[in-house]
């Protein structure tokens, strides 16, 4: 009931609309002059975004741009009411978990023309970061910025516990230790798996498998799931030792980043994507550090479990009626420096080489540390998995109240682990 709340209160939310020169009410689908621009993010990056959309009008004049930022959990459900009712915005952030359902129900223009036509400019972008947003022959996406996958821990807790990590050579068997050791020492507890998709992922990468099987009809760790059995036992141990945060509290979804457990400090870590990291600074208003994941040994794995990311792409909704100014409005965001200075990487290191250059002497130190940490990572990536099944979203949601059973001791591990791969594959090979 709470996330059915929770997700309501999230859609209910109105847009804000920002003006320049015009009356608000003047806007419509079918004014030449009007666009609308979805995306999901946190106070900063709406405080960010919505200055950059300022700019955009000051510097266009007689355009007016509806902005609508949502939350992670709220942003798909309400795109996929606004989808069946006809009311896409015309510009919206996507990523790479939904970006090809969305390409198969050609729901997403191919910016191919407005490459072509100078409009959005690619010159200063590499081949490499073009091609994340190509699927066959269109370009339905650009990329925001790159992230990896990642921990968020306070450094203050670590301190306390007199523990040091060496993020490059911790291993699983480490994380037990420390979760276990910091609560006997400082009574702080360890989150759980609640970003299970990302976690069971980076741990089945390294034995060689994938999420999704390579035709997304099945898990690719249907036959190769002893590493998860492995995982979700030192889970329970951890919560058997008393050091295991609430699994119900930490599973609710649509939490803003300042109702986030690290955030009023209920646990010494998190896990999300780099991109997020001044977000949750800036929610838990004290210092956290950004670690790489724990590796399932000490040895190199036959696969690196992480890999570098578009942290969000941007594309155009193909039911647009002002495609022209809505590709200006993407370029705009992408690779205008004043722009860029607003934004401040906040979504990803940038891709542009002059936009990344610009803002290496300008960035504050918490971004500083953010395009450090990608330049650490990066030697111990491997490359990036085909984009997930179409059916992703579904999978995770069938996953999700398995897991959380077995993480309140309802379910067995090894039972989990099978009832898991049996909803996902029978929501995959539908």
């Amino acid at each position: 009931m709470k996330k059915i709340v929770i997700l309501m209160a999230l859609m209910m939310v109105p847009a804000l609309v920002f003006s320049a020169g015009r009356n608000e009410a003047s806007g419509s689908a079918s004014d030449s002059n009007y666009l609308r621009i979805a995306w999901w993010g946190n106070t900063t990056r709406d405080a960010r975004t919505n200055e950059v959309v300022q700019l955009f009008m000051q510097k266009n004049a007689g355009v007016t741009v509806e902005t609508e930022p949502t939350n992670w959990d709220g942003y798909w459900p309400k795109l996929a009411t606004q989808a069946a009712s006809g009311s896409l915005p015309d510009v919206m952030q996507q990523d790479y978990m939904y970006i090809g359902q969305w390409n198969d129900r050609n729901q997403l223009l191919d910016l191919t023309p407005y490459v072509q036509n100078g409009t959005i400019d690619l010159s200063k972008w590499a081949d490499s970061a073009v091609a994340s947003g190509r699927l066959g022959s269109k370009l339905i996406a650009l990329n925001l910025g790159v992230n990896a996958w990642g921990m968020g821990v306070d450094p203050a807790v670590l301190q306390q516990a007199g523990i040091a990590i060496d993020d490059t050579s911790w291993t699983w068997t480490d994380f037990e230790r420390i979760a276990i050791e910091i609560f006997q020492k400082t009574g702080m507890q360890t989150m759980p798996p609640n970003e299970f998709h990302q976690i069971f992922e980076h741990i089945v990468r390294q034995t060689g498998a994938s999420f999704f099987a390579a035709d997304n009809k099945s898990l690719g760790w249907t036959s190769n799931s002893a590493a998860i059995k492995d995982n979700l036992d030192m889970w329970l141990r951890i919560k058997a030792a008393g050091a295991l945060f609430d699994p119900e509290e930490s599973f609710l979804l649509g939490l803003a980043m300042e109702e986030e457990p690290i955030s009023r400090g209920k646990t010494w870590n998190s896990y999300y994507w780099s991109n997020q990291h001044i977000g949750h600074l800036n929610a838990a208003k004290r210092p956290l550090n950004y670690l790489m994941f724990p590796n399932i040994s000490a040895s190199k794995p036959p696969k690196y479990g992480a890999y570098l990311k578009p942290s969000q792409f941007i594309s155009i909704v193909a039911t647009t009626q002002n495609p022209d100014l809505a590709a200006k409005l993407v370029n705009f965001i992408l690779n205008d420096l004043e722009a860029n200075r607003i934004l401040l990487a906040e979504r990803g290191v940038p891709v542009p080489s002059d936009v990344l250059q610009d803002l290496s002497g300008r960035v504050d130190a918490n971004t500083k540390y953010i395009f450090d940490y990608i330049s650490k990572v990066t030697p111990y990536t491997s490359p990036i998995d085909p984009p997930d099944a179409s059916s992703a979203g579904e999978v995770r949601d069938v996953i999700r109240p398995i897991l959380l059973s077995c993480m309140k001791g309802d379910i067995a591990t090894a039972a989990a682990v099978t009832q898991m791969i049996q909803a996902a594959n029978s929501v995959l090979s539908r």
